[in-house]
């Protein structure tokens, strides 16, 4: 009751969005309250952080930073890239780099997944993507805190699904899984089969077809639980079941060596490239 007045319902049809309607949740747009404080602390130079691929059973695990400009103006369509469709981000992802003072690939290969773990392999690719950024005063990425990785890339704050709430991590976020997916469509050419075009390494119904019909090819991931029981001949691994992880001991290396200079190389020359519009 508001001065005299009863509130009363509205059909959701009449008075709703459609992306309103009953048990439909409308996807989260990121905002830029925690660039805002640290531009307004005098730390102009704000980084948004964010990997791509620690779930796939193949391929490397891609990250991607970006350098956005003191005060930005938000792009409309910039929000969590697992909530945009691969038409959405192929849409937004030049503006992304137009509009940023800088941006960075990094990657991690999956030989590197395979001897140092796929979280350690994720910091790893970030700490490759900031390295090729001019200077910065400081560093947003999505997720947990990453133990010693202040050292490698100086003061940072981790915000848990940051990529659905601060801009400049969905922008990176959008730019890494645009890459990644360009490039495990580019791999799909050279190992047809797995349906990597449109599923990107994912555990799909295609993709373990592909392994049930050609077995594991050299991009996947040995020391992922269902690659290894296939490699052990067991068959529930052909399963449509979640898909655990086992992680190995071990840290970053501090000095890339060819190979994974070359993993992160590949992955630069796909976030160049054009839309891969197979992707869904």
């Amino acid at each position: 009751m508001i001065a005299g007045h009863t509130l009363q319902r509205q059909p959701c049809a009449a008075a709703c969005p459609p992306e309103a309607s009953i048990g439909v949740v409308p996807p989260r747009q990121p905002h830029l309250k925690a660039e805002f404080a640290l531009w307004s602390a005098g730390k102009r130079l704000v980084v948004g952080v964010d990997e791509v691929g620690a779930g796939p059973l193949c391929g490397p695990v891609v990250a991607a930073a970006v350098l956005v400009k003191p005060h930005t103006r938000k792009i409309k369509g910039v929000r969590d890239s697992k909530t945009l469709s691969a038409a959405q981000r192929e849409r937004v992802v030049e503006l992304i780099k137009e509009r940023a003072l800088a941006w960075g690939i990094g990657a991690a290969s999956v030989a590197e997944i395979e001897r140092i773990n796929i979280r350690n392999a994720a910091a790893l690719a970030m700490r490759r993507a900031l390295r090729r950024l001019p200077p910065y005063d400081h560093v947003l990425i999505d997720g947990q805190k990453i133990d010693g990785i202040e050292e490698h890339i100086g003061p940072y704050t981790s915000i848990v699904k940051g990529d659905a709430s601060s801009y400049a991590i969905a922008c990176a976020s959008v730019l890494a899984k645009v890459t990644r997916d360009r490039l495990m469509t580019n791999l799909a050419v050279r190992y047809p089969g797995y349906g990597w075009e449109h599923n990107a390494g994912y555990a799909t119904r295609d993709h373990v077809a592909g392994l049930q019909q050609h077995g594991v090819s050299p991009h996947h991931r040995r020391t992922y639980r269902r690659i290894r029981g296939i490699l052990e001949g067991d068959q529930l691994a052909f399963e449509l079941s979640g898909e655990p992880t086992d992680e190995l001991s071990g840290e970053p290396t501090d000095e890339p060596g060819m190979e994974e200079d070359e993993t992160t190389m590949q992955a630069e020359a796909s976030a160049n490239e054009g839309p891969a519009a197979t992707l869904g």
